[in-house]
């Protein structure tokens, strides 16, 4: 049976000043819902045959108005339970029409969403949005606003706004694809509408640029792990970096956590913390050797980057950045006296092993050209769909 929805005066009930209250009644399978519309009508002024307000009701046009809007709500919504062909009753309909939104600021759901990404580890792209929140603070003064208060005009502002702090392309398009996500969650929460969607007119896409490549020649490789030097910490970047090159280009991160635990059947076995993908590569001769030459008996990691002092999350995560940040300091000086044609940094071991195999004629569906930029998890998949020889195989063509 069709549901029925429209405006009638409801009778049965009678206010203290003779006004009955007016309500949407939706019929379906016999039965019958009501739902107040939030206002009363004294029975003289309604037309009961035409279930409307007659011409000389007050306020007849607001009246007239709010009718149209509701019925256009529950009509749409029955359109849609018909187009899914989903079941519903007059109960569900109007439970589905009415529905209160969860009423969040932009403010409060990104804190809650920062807070749950913590919690599931997802520390950088938790970090992300915290950046995100602070430079929407800066932007706006304060968040206490709702979601639907973002429209384009705000959007074109805001970019504007970036523009001005002097930010990159590519930064600016990381501001927007978070903002873009976390509207995304506030849609799938009930805390905003979806018509107040904005990104529908504002294109993110607009919002990228090609960035310099990030790698350097075989031979460049080589003059790096030729390069001498007396001091620890510039001779564990050179090692760090040659590692990496040699190892799925693997990132600085990655390379903290690794145990004895990881190497297995002579190959490096680990779960990138970024992607979560299980990665599986043979360990050649030269990367066993830097592993044999950082081997400490009162540390369980491969390299001394971790310890069994760091203990916590946090602790760890502090860390990794500092040594990073003086590995990467070593390496930019080496580059500087190499004359490399850029800045040199772990970052620069990953692009390169792409682009040193790729060059050597590996085919692209085991190595694709953008590893390590949006394509890297559709490398990973390629790389999981073929066979360890295979790899193996292409991985040679590094030394």
């Amino acid at each position: 049976m069709n549901a029925t929805v429209n405006a009638v005066l409801f009778k049965s009930k009678t206010l203290s000043n003779g006004e009955h209250p007016l309500m949407i009644r939706i019929c379906k399978d016999n039965k019958k819902k009501y739902k107040s519309l939030g206002i009363s009508v004294h029975p003289n002024y309604w037309d009961f045959e035409k279930s409307k307000p007659k011409r000389n009701c007050p306020r007849r046009e607001q009246i007239l108005n709010l009718i149209n809007e509701k019925t256009k709500e529950y009509s749409e919504q029955i359109f849609e339970f018909k187009t899914t062909s989903k079941e519903f009753t007059a109960t569900s309909l109007v439970d589905k029409v009415n529905s209160p939104l969860n009423a969040k600021t932009i403010n409060e759901l990104f804190l809650v969403q920062i807070s749950r990404l913590e919690k599931e580890k997802r520390k950088g792209y938790a970090l992300s949005n915290i950046q995100v929140l602070n430079s929407l603070l800066i932007f706006n003064g304060h968040l206490d606003i709702y979601f639907s208060d973002i429209d384009l005009s705000w959007l074109k502002r805001y970019e504007a706004h970036l523009r001005e702090k002097g930010l990159a392309e590519n930064t600016i398009g990381i501001r927007f694809r978070t903002l873009r996500a976390i509207y995304n969650v506030a849609i799938e929460e009930k805390i905003v509408k979806p018509e107040y969607y904005p990104f529908k007119t504002y294109k993110v896409s607009k919002l990228h640029q090609e960035t310099v490549k990030r790698s350097i020649t075989k031979l460049d490789v080589e003059r790096i792990i030729s390069y001498k030097t007396d001091r620890a910490y510039t001779q564990l970047a050179i090692d760090l970096f040659y590692f990496s090159y040699l190892s799925g280009g693997i990132n600085f991160v990655d390379i903290s956590y690794l145990t004895e635990s990881n190497i297995i059947d002579q190959r490096l076995v680990y779960t990138r913390r970024k992607t979560k993908k299980l990665i599986k590569i043979p360990i050649q001769d030269k990367a066993s050797e830097i592993v044999l030459k950082y081997k400490q008996q009162d540390n369980p990691y491969l390299f001394p980057i971790l310890s069994t002092f760091h203990k916590t999350d946090v602790q760890k995560a502090n860390r990794i950045h500092k040594v990073l940040a003086i590995i990467n300091k070593g390496l930019k000086g080496i580059g500087e006296e190499l004359n490399l044609p850029i800045d040199l940094t772990t970052y620069v071991a990953r692009h390169t092993y792409a682009t040193v195999l790729k060059r050597s004629g590996v085919n692209t569906s085991i190595i694709s050209e953008s590893l390590g930029h949006s394509s890297e998890k559709i490398t990973q998949i390629y790389l999981d769909s073929f066979e360890n020889s295979q790899i193996d195989e292409a991985m040679k063509n590094l030394l």
